[in-house]
């Protein structure tokens, strides 16, 4: 969708420098980009790559000088940048009208204008708000309730009594409110603990590929709005993930952690049953929480288990350095055995 530059400095809150008219098409990088296409640069030393670039446009913070293009100054220039694209591509979609293989209960409540793939299967006592698009072989389990605007893409399942919030996003495969890994050991074998809850999703939420969400046990799973969750992402049962927290691919919660607000969670990492962590904190990839553990406010930590960056740093140090003084210490014992 075209759009000037006038116009998407407005709708992104940008400084416009230059020719207000000039109308864009696309994005790319500097490096692909033709005369209309929007790019951006987030540091200085990027500079130079958009001066080379034929782009005619640049979204850039200040104090960087872009000699004949029109600027459209930010200080956040990457999240002005991802704005602006969704204005110029918009979203392609997934499902139109309600195709004649889909199957809707008669009991559900679809609004009029949703968009249903083929082989697409909407469950008794569903609610499926305006505007929504589910994908082809997608499941909504009898007693959902899906706010407006939310896509799901193609083979999504959603168990029974799931509820999402408005403008959800949910990629192919993923699995939300099966039941949790729960059981009890007694007369020697291990049996089914209830998983009786269900899983609450805020607004504005996306979950990968392929990632999984367990409903509650005895209470509920609930994921706050602006969450963003990868690919592979397994999330187990009556945990709280706080609001705009994101957690990177192959990340995997136990029972009942609890996330605060603005929490980061780098790929791989694990953590054991009950582990808190309040908001801000900073989790690095295959980092290991032990389970109760709490990572306070604000704290990054590393490593597993996981400790403080700066003490994961120095630790890692020392491990680089082990087969030396190994080395070192068989020499020591060497000389005092030969005395």
């Amino acid at each position: 969708m075209r759009r000037t530059a006038k116009e998407l400095a407005e709708a992104i809150g940008a400084r416009l420098e230059g020719d207000g008219a000039f109308e864009l098409a696309g994005i790319a990088a500097p490096e692909r980009a033709g005369a209309r296409d929007l790019i951006y640069v987030d540091a200085t030393k990027h500079a130079q790559r958009a001066v080379a670039s034929a782009a005619a446009c640049v979204i850039a913070a200040e104090g960087v000088e872009f000699p004949g293009k029109t600027v459209l100054r930010s200080t956040q220039p990457k999240a002005a940048f991802a704005r602006a694209a969704e204005l110029l591509l918009g979203r392609a979609p997934i499902a139109s009208g309600i195709h004649p293989t889909a199957i809707v209960a008669p009991l559900s409540r679809v609004a009029a204008d949703v968009g249903i793939g083929p082989y697409a299967v909407i469950g008794e006592d569903a609610h499926v708000g305006a505007g929504t698009q589910t994908g082809a072989h997608s499941v909504i389990g009898a007693g959902c309730w899906i706010g407006a605007r939310c896509r799901l893409h193609p083979r999504v399942t959603l168990y029974a009594g799931v509820r999402l919030g408005s403008r959800v996003e949910i990629h192919s495969g993923a699995v939300i409110g099966a039941d949790g890994f729960g059981y009890a050991f007694g007369e020697g074998k291990y049996w089914k603990f209830p998983q009786a809850g269900i899983v609450e999703i805020g607004d504005d939420v996306e979950i990968g590929a392929n990632t999984t969400i367990d409903r509650g046990s005895l209470d509920d799973t609930r994921i706050a709005e602006g969450v963003k969750l990868d690919n592979l992402v397994q999330v187990g049962h009556n945990c709280q993930i706080g609001a705009h927290s994101v957690i990177a691919a192959q990340a995997g919660l136990s029972g009942s952690c609890v996330f605060g607000k603005h929490v980061v969670v780098g790929g791989q990492a694990g953590f054991g049953e009950r582990c808190k962590l309040e908001d801000k904190s900073v989790i690095g990839g295959q980092s290991g929480v032990l389970g109760g553990k709490t990572i306070r406010s604000g704290e990054t930590v590393w490593g597993t288990p996981a400790r403080s960056l700066e003490k994961f740093k120095e630790l890692f140090a020392w491990y680089g350095r082990l087969p030396e003084l190994a080395a070192r210490i068989k020499g020591i014992e060497e000389k005092l055995g030969g005395k």
